[in-house]
């Protein structure tokens, strides 16, 4: 059994006290004295707050979701050294044979957890359901779904998340079957107007993907996807690496949305120094903190959930409560996860152990621990 000692944020707040995981990589103990958050950031001990869940993950450390299974492999690797303790790797659109290529490669992962892995929960699969006017940085190989098609895919592994365009022909009324067959739908990649987000979500939609980015935004007389979103939505993603997203309009969908949760939408650029990347089809560019299309387009990002956690500390001064369950329990809850995204008994001892300055120092992954990134 393995013991720990520090500060552990658990659903009731902090508490000095000790943490023991047990052989089968649960917690087993955990118990102390409830410490105000004050406390515990000036106590000096290390804090330990409930691993980081990222449900929109195309690469890291070098490598694309699209290449397959080593390739998700090494970005279950470089992401667990950002705190990463369990991810969903996210597809591009492509022409159908490279994303049946694609699922059927990674499958392994998600059923086999490899040591000094972030554990694989399934594929988000972004795209081809999508818009061809909001492709983003999309392949133009957008299309409506067909119900069989789909279904073909989630054999070959399992579909956790589907992003789609809800205004496309036929998608509202599938909707209903995508939900029943135990996929999360969000709304992204839109060109739709306002009451057509509002219908998916009657519909069954739960989220929507990146908000304000890659849909039709808020105005006061056309309130668009955005508008949906921050009128009616109880959760969807946010990439808070501050250069997607202004502080200002994160501030206002964390006034909005309950279940608001952050993601990373990081590539391949992930981890690395500046240069080339794929990123599914296209060839792209990390400079200057950012990954871009040649024409300057944002081609996901190369932000981690460590440093997602302390953008929200640090640039948007939430509390570090707040921000731990923007990274983690939000998206447990939201994918219904029963027992990750909290410190507390019985669950998967998914960790991370931060210092003072929230920089850190260990990650554990159903009770392995794996050391920080290095670089």
């Amino acid at each position: 059994m393995t013991n720990l000692q520090g500060q552990f944020l658990t659903p009731a707040g902090f508490v000095h006290g000790q943490l023991a995981i047990g052989a089968d990589g649960r917690i087993a103990v955990l118990d102390g004295q409830a410490q105000t958050e004050v406390q515990a950031r000036e106590s000096g001990l290390p804090l330990f707050l409930p691993g980081f869940i990222d449900t929109h993950v195309h690469g890291g450390g070098g490598a694309d979701t699209m290449e397959g299974g080593a390739a998700v492999r090494q970005l279950a690797r470089t992401h667990v050294r950002h705190g990463t303790t369990a991810l969903l790797a996210t597809t591009m659109t492509a022409p159908l044979e490279e994303i049946r290529s694609a699922l059927a490669a990674l499958a392994p992962a998600c059923t086999q957890r490899g040591a000094g892995e972030a554990r694989v929960l399934g594929v988000h699969l972004e795209g081809p359901y999508i818009s061809p006017g909001r492709l983003g940085a999309q392949p133009d190989y957008a299309k409506p779904l067909a119900l069989a098609e789909l279904q073909a895919l989630h054999a070959l592994a399992p579909i956790r998340l589907i992003t789609l365009a809800p205004e496309l022909p036929g998608h509202l009324e599938l909707i209903p079957q995508l939900v029943e067959a135990g996929m999360r739908v969000q709304i992204g990649h839109s060109n739709g107007r306002y009451e057509d987000g509002v219908a998916a979500l009657q519909a069954g939609a739960q989220g929507f993907t990146h908000l304000f980015n890659a849909m039709t935004g808020l105005h006061h007389r056309e309130p668009g996807m955005v508008g949906a979103a921050l009128a009616h939505a109880q959760h969807a993603e946010l990439i808070p690496d501050l250069i997607h997203v202004h502080p200002g309009a994160i501030r206002a969908a964390l006034r909005a949305i309950p279940g608001l949760f952050c993601v990373t939408d990081s590539t391949a650029a992930a981890g690395m120094p500046d240069g080339e990347y794929r990123l599914g089809r296209h060839l792209v560019t990390k400079c200057l903190g950012g990954v871009r299309l040649p024409d300057g387009t944002l081609a996901g990002s190369t932000l981690t959930m460590d440093q997602a956690l302390r953008n929200l500390v640090e640039t948007l001064g939430l509390s570090l409560s707040e921000a731990s369950s923007r990274c983690s329990s939000q998206a447990a809850r939201y994918l219904g996860l029963t027992d990750r995204g909290a410190l507390q008994i019985g669950h998967w001892a998914d960790l991370v152990e931060l210092d003072a300055d929230l920089q850190l120092q260990a990650t554990y992954v159903e009770g392995e621990r794996i050391e920080r990134d290095a670089g």
